[in-house]
């Protein structure tokens, strides 16, 4: 039988999945206008902040009042509180496409062309993809991507190290590349917060969904499955 609060729990839910739409689209927007060279691009992330902002103090009321004037149980409580982290985790990454998207400015108007390897285009591909499936894995409860997610990190790590290399081989060819390179190091870089932060809200719905805490070490799904759910 639903309950009289389910439906405000989903209306939370609801919120959190325009969030992270909002959040998805700045990433994208802000990755494209370095690859694509689009400093009008770039600027509608900057511009659009605002709005992320705005809706994650809108969430964090939600919650507070849910809290505050419902009798929510266990399995309400790690919901609203894996949300809540989510919710932070989502508005940072958004503070990450704007910078992002204000080093592409930057670079762009350098007008240096990138003659570095491929590492920090397949780098954004797999931040956004981390980011994408860990949305869907909250949106569809499902645990096994979330574990997907976890497992890219790594890779995403080691593409920040070929930057790395990507530039001082750039800038050894040519001095002259530095501001631009430095640029770039910075995408990298906040590419790298990305891809953590997607790990965790990955995290969260692992907890919410299994109530099993992964957070520093990686377990499979059967494991997880074996788990009681001691919070409900």
């Amino acid at each position: 039988m639903e309950r009289h609060i389910d439906k405000e729990l989903e209306k939370v839910r609801e919120s959190i999945v325009r969030m992270g739409t909002l959040v998805e689209e700045a990433v994208g927007k802000a990755c494209g206008s370095f690859q694509k060279r689009d400093i009008a691009m770039a600027q509608e992330v900057i511009k659009g902040d605002g709005e992320i902002n705005t809706a994650e103090m809108a969430i964090d009321k939600e919650i507070f009042e849910f809290l505050a004037l419902k009798q929510p149980v266990a399995t309400d409580l790690r919901f609203l509180f894996s949300v809540q982290k989510m919710n932070k985790d989502l508005e940072r990454i958004g503070d990450h496409a704007v910078n992002i998207a204000q080093s592409a400015v930057n670079y762009i108007s350098l007008g240096v062309q990138y003659t570095g390897g491929q590492h920090i285009v397949v780098m954004m591909g797999i931040a956004r993809q981390m980011l994408a499936e860990a949305l869907t894995s909250f949106i569809k409860n499902d645990s096994q991507l979330a574990l997907k997610v976890l497992e890219q990190d790594d890779q995403v790590d080691d593409l920040n190290s070929g930057v790395t290399r990507d530039i001082i081989d750039m800038v050894k060819k040519d001095s002259a590349t530095i501001e631009s390179a430095l640029e770039i190091i910075r995408i990298s870089k906040n590419l790298e917060r990305v891809a953590d932060l997607s790990t965790n809200i990955a995290e969260d719905v692992i907890f919410n969904t299994k109530a099993r805490d992964v957070k520093h070490h990686h377990v499979d799904d059967t494991s997880a499955d074996r788990h009681v759910d001691r919070l409900s």
